[in-house]
């Protein structure tokens, strides 16, 4: 069984892959199913309605929604397919996909159902290249639904020449505010469908298994998936980290290259420019032109975007956090393997200042995933999240630090059993976690060793994207009372634990299958869920993740698409009883007075008023589902979104010069430097140099103006100084201590 880490991390890249939702298949080729995958099929149901988690929330009729679903992962957004082309196959698909799935193995639907959108692709594209012939009047009062994710089909074909009108309208605005002719921004359009009619040749039954097949792993919740022996290749590979690239998780959604997560210790962390949910449109080689990737196959993009070690790609980027989908970033990135010293836990000594004028020695100890060599190290030990962090913590202590913050920002999980151990340095022993699987069976994981590494007043950072064994460690830490958590609203909340396993071990059919050679088939593979996490509580962190005892503004707080919560058939949240352990959640007599004073300065600081106006122009934006078509009008817009943001990383260099002196420590030797951002070109223009500042602050070991990182700090300094008020006095329990958790 293999929990987490990067096999949760591969296999959710890997969710949506070969989903082609613009392409265009030879009207000639047959898909036909091979026996092995027959048995394949039919092992794969029989596997989920047995061994999944949620097996008995998942009923026969349920596998209706397959064919819905299947044609929005062809089509994610409702451009291709008319309204009646879902309701025939409906009528002619739906009430039988269990029991073709389940008893025949026959997936013919897919195959069918590909076969009509293929069709409906190559007619809108042979409509769009005359249309692209004509002038296209860009000066009209008309708008655009750029997210078509949860609208219906068009319901007949003049509804669709008139959406597609406007979304042509629509990705011409885009190409002309990048600065491109009308007639150079028709041809890029051009060259854009054309690529989508060379992809879809490209697409096999094999692909389209996968898709359908995933597509039903689905029902039972968004982490199970079915790989194809191809793709559970390359899931191989992965996992032994062997290829050279930039260090970050792709995945396709809607035809877009999504970044799914950025790798602990790549290139691409190293530079800290790309970030997760960014939309990668294009991909150069040094010297070349770029390519456009829009409707590529995910293996292909990721075979564009691997290389020689040292030799660098250039990625078009639209930023994630971007509100005008016409904006775009390029970002060069030297292609490496991920390092391990980098990807590790590091620290640093902060200087706080405090009411009397003086300084505190404060830790940070940042975290980036919850990892384990079991080769060793360059130090010729064998390293570990917690043993690291149980090193860093000893050379804090010598700084003679009164407080520490564990960052666990952007940390998606790992080894649970790191989990463990990680909480264990903060608390005496007792429950970490409790682990039921799909009978009802419950394990509680404790952490045994009474040893406390720092019993001193602690904080943790969290964000949206701190998940799984983040939020195991900050949920079991809230419940003893022994860390104030502060960051988002909540925590990512992916409280489920997966494993994969490859078909032939499930089937003697199977695993003795032959190719006509005589050869041994080649079988493909499911992730499936098997068990949830619950905290010592018996709360479960699926769902509603970790709530912090005090949420700070963020924008990610207002990102679509970030949370377990966001993604269909999620399993859901619910309680288990609690387990037997000593600590209760922090008093109301210390939490209401650190609550309050954080809302006291929410509310007199400058640098939180820069986040609010962030937070207000990113969600006046947002809430802007229609996008106007009108040239003048997006010029308009463009001009004033570049003032904004010129005016936000100015006001973002003032507060930087209040940033806390530091000192950093790290394990290992010394991290090459971090990749910086290449401007382009020497043009004056407000965008371009405001875009290069950013980088070269986000390029520092930490980032200039962390406005979380600086509260949280405060935080700790406010629980060092409530534990030294008369309030409290009476009692020998600190908050925030050893002594007052667990």
């Amino acid at each position: 069984m293999i929990r987490d880490s990067a096999v949760r991390r591969f296999a959710t890249a890997l969710v949506c892959a070969f989903v082609l939702a613009t392409a265009l298949a030879a009207p000639d080729r047959k898909f036909s199913t091979s026996e092995t995958l027959k048995a394949e099929a039919t092992t794969l149901v029989k596997l989920l309605e047995q061994a999944h988690y949620a097996h008995d929330s998942v009923r026969s009729a349920d596998y209706a929604q397959v064919v819905p679903d299947y044609m929005t992962e062809l089509d994610g957004q409702h451009l291709f397919f008319l309204g009646s082309d879902k309701a025939s196959f409906s009528e002619k698909y739906a009430k039988n996909v269990y029991y073709n799935t389940a008893f025949l193995g026959n997936i013919d639907a897919a195959y069918e159902i590909f076969n009509v959108y293929q069709k409906r692709v190559e007619d809108r594209v042979s409509w769009i290249f005359e249309e692209l012939k004509k002038d296209v009047d860009l000066a009209a009062a008309e708008t655009y639904r750029a997210d078509r994710t949860k609208s219906e089909w068009p319901s007949t074909v003049a509804a669709a020449d008139d959406l597609w009108r406007k979304r042509l309208k629509f990705e011409l605005v885009g190409e002309m505010l990048n600065k491109k002719t009308a007639e150079e921004a028709k041809v890029t359009i051009r060259k854009r469908y054309e690529r989508m009619l060379k992809n879809v040749a490209e697409i096999d039954g094999g692909n389209l298994a996968e898709l359908y097949l995933s597509t039903i792993a689905h029902l039972y919740d968004p982490h199970s998936t079915y790989f194809s022996a191809e793709t559970f290749e390359d899931f191989a590979i992965q996992m032994k980290l062997k290829l050279y690239g930039i260090g970050a998780l792709l995945g396709l959604e809607d035809d877009n290259c999504i970044v799914k997560e950025i790798v602990p210790g790549g290139p691409a962390d190293l530079g800290r420019i790309l970030k997760p949910n960014d939309k990668i449109i294009s991909v150069a080689q040094t010297g070349k032109e770029p390519v456009e990737i829009i409707g590529m196959k995910l293996r292909k993009i990721v075979d564009m975007i691997r290389g020689e070690k040292g030799s660098n790609v250039h990625l078009m980027v639209q930023p994630a956090d971007a509100t005008d989908p016409s904006v775009r970033k390029e970002i060069i990135i030297t292609r490496d393997i991920v390092k391990l010293n980098a990807a590790r836990a590091r620290a640093a000594v902060f200087q706080v200042p405090v009411s009397e004028g003086k300084e505190q020695t404060l830790g940070v100890i940042t975290l980036p995933a919850f990892y384990a060599d079991d080769d060793g190290d360059t130090d010729s030990e064998k390293s570990t999240a917690s043993k690291d962090v149980a090193r860093l913590i000893e050379q804090l202590k010598q700084q003679g630090v009164q407080g520490l913050v564990l960052d666990l920002r952007r940390n998606g999980g790992g080894y649970l059993n790191e989990a463990i151990e990680l909480a264990g340095l903060f608390i005496k022993k007792g429950p970490v976690v409790q682990v039921r699987n799909y009978n009802g069976e419950i394990q509680v994981d404790n952490d045994n060793n009474e040893k406390i590494a720092y019993a001193g007043p602690l904080a943790v950072l969290v964000d949206r994207f701190s998940a799984s064994a983040s939020e195991i460690v900050t949920g079991a830490l809230q419940n003893y009372g022994r860390a104030v958590v502060v960051g988002d609203n909540s925590t990512h909340g992916k409280g489920s634990v997966q494993s994969v396993v490859e078909m032939k071990q499930l089937s003697r059919a199977l695993a003795y299958a032959t190719n006509k050679d005589g050869t041994p088939a080649k079988t493909g593979a499911a992730k499936f869920t098997i068990q949830k996490y619950y905290l010592p509580s018996g709360d479960s962190t699926q769902l509603k993740g970790v709530i912090p005892d005090i949420i700070l503004p963020s924008v990610s707080n207002f990102i679509s698409g970030i949370g377990e919560g966001d993604l269909p058939h999620a399993l859901v949240w619910d309680k288990i009883p609690t387990s037997s352990f000593e600590g209760t959640p922090l008093d109301p007599k210390v939490l209401t007075p650190l609550r309050q004073s954080s809302l006291d300065r929410q509310g007199k600081l400058e640098e939180f008023a820069y986040l609010r106006k962030n937070i207000e122009w990113f969600k006046t934006r947002q809430e802007q589902k229609l996008i106007s078509v009108n040239l003048e009008e997006r010029k308009k817009q463009k001009e004033t979104d570049d003032a904004f943001r010129k005016e936000m990383n100015a006001e973002k260099k003032l507060l930087a010069k209040n940033d806390y002196a530091f000192k950093e420590f790290r394990l290992g030797p010394p991290t090459p430097p971090r990749i910086k951002a290449v401007k382009k070109d020497t043009d004056a223009e407000a965008t371009s140099e405001e875009d290069a500042d950013v980088a070269e602050e986000e390029n520092d070991t930490y980032v200039k103006a962390d406005v979380h990182l600086r509260e949280t700090l405060r935080v700790v300094s406010d629980a060092i100084a409530l534990g030294a008020s008369k309030e409290l006095s009476a009692s020998s329990r600190a908050p925030l201590t050893a002594a007052s958790g667990g």
